[in-house]
């Protein structure tokens, strides 16, 4: 199904009918042929406001999946990249698709050379073991064993993959970019108080939260009726089948998402998003929130 290496329908439905982190374990390995993967234009999008508004530090992927954002974050933080998921599965494909510690060609969206590492390596600890101390690899001077290989922009980030879920993070204060690709509704509205509230205690202060998101379609649109068929079947299913499999595109108007930002105590500003035009009226079909954590 979507391509002739994506999932069968069988394989979707098995999927389907499993918790979430057991059916994205089943799905990951084909994960990246399936419309579900963020699209390159709008990885390449945030990527673009992300380096007018960085330089940063120390990035994290919240929900990171196979690490396709990973390219995003190693265009804009000098130290490290963290891509922290509750999927085995899923991680596995992205520590695959990344290279493993020591590889001396792994590269982000744009073909630069990165350093890639995982927390085995970086702390000598199980890649895909819940630990409570989990912290980003440290970021070695350029020479150092370990350090990230030279390229014509210099040393790149080094890159671990956490296995973690996203509303009980093990870290502390360690960040100064976080990012979240399609992530959002994998959680039911009452736990965006929490999550924000994980987000908020990764970051230091001054840190910034960048999510991307879209203007739902016109009602008279094909994908309008799709997205809200989707949705509710899945309401259906979680209503007669256990375990949930939480999944939908329409759990949140944007207000609500910018007002629990804002009580999470992260300031929030808009950036429209290149590349994907205007609404009738006027306002940008795509933007970029990032909020800001306060002192």
């Amino acid at each position: 199904m979507f391509s002739p290496e994506g999932p069968t329908v069988r394989e979707l439905a098995v999927q389907a009918l499993s918790c979430v982190q057991h059916g994205y374990d089943l799905l990951a390995p084909k994960f990246d042929r399936t419309p579900f993967r963020t699209p390159d234009a709008v990885l390449d999008a945030v990527g673009s406001v992300l380096e007018r508004t960085g330089p940063y530090g120390d990035g994290l992927d919240l929900c990171c999946g196979t690490g396709a954002g990973a390219g995003v974050l190693a265009r804009v933080c000098r130290s490290t990249v963290t891509g922290v998921d509750f999927s085995a599965g899923m991680l596995a494909v992205a520590r695959q698709r990344h290279g493993r510690a020591g590889d001396a060609r792994a590269t982000d969206a744009r073909g630069a050379e990165v350093r890639v590492t995982d927390v085995r390596d970086a702390g000598g600890r199980d890649p895909d073991a819940r630990t409570p101390d989990a912290r980003p690899p440290a970021a070695r001077p350029l020479g150092a064993p370990g350090a990230g290989t030279r390229n014509d922009r210099g040393p790149g980030p080094r890159v671990a993959w956490v296995r973690a879920d996203a509303r009980a993070l093990p870290f502390r204060a360690a960040f100064d970019l976080v990012v979240s690709f399609g992530a959002l509704g994998h959680f039911l509205p009452a736990e965006l108080p929490a999550l924000f509230g994980q987000v908020r205690a990764v970051l230091r202060p001054g840190g910034v939260f960048a999510l991307p998101v879209f203007a739902p379609p016109p009602p008279r649109s094909r994908a309008f009726w799709a997205l809200l068929g989707f949705d509710a079947v899945m309401r259906v299913r979680n209503a007669v089948w256990r375990p949930p499999f939480v999944m939908y595109y329409r759990a949140f108007r944007f207000g609500d998402v910018l007002r629990e930002l804002e009580r999470a105590g992260l300031r929030t500003e808009l950036h429209a998003l290149p590349g994907f035009g205007r609404r009738a009226d006027g306002s940008p079909r795509a933007r970029l929130i990032v909020a800001r954590r306060l002192p």
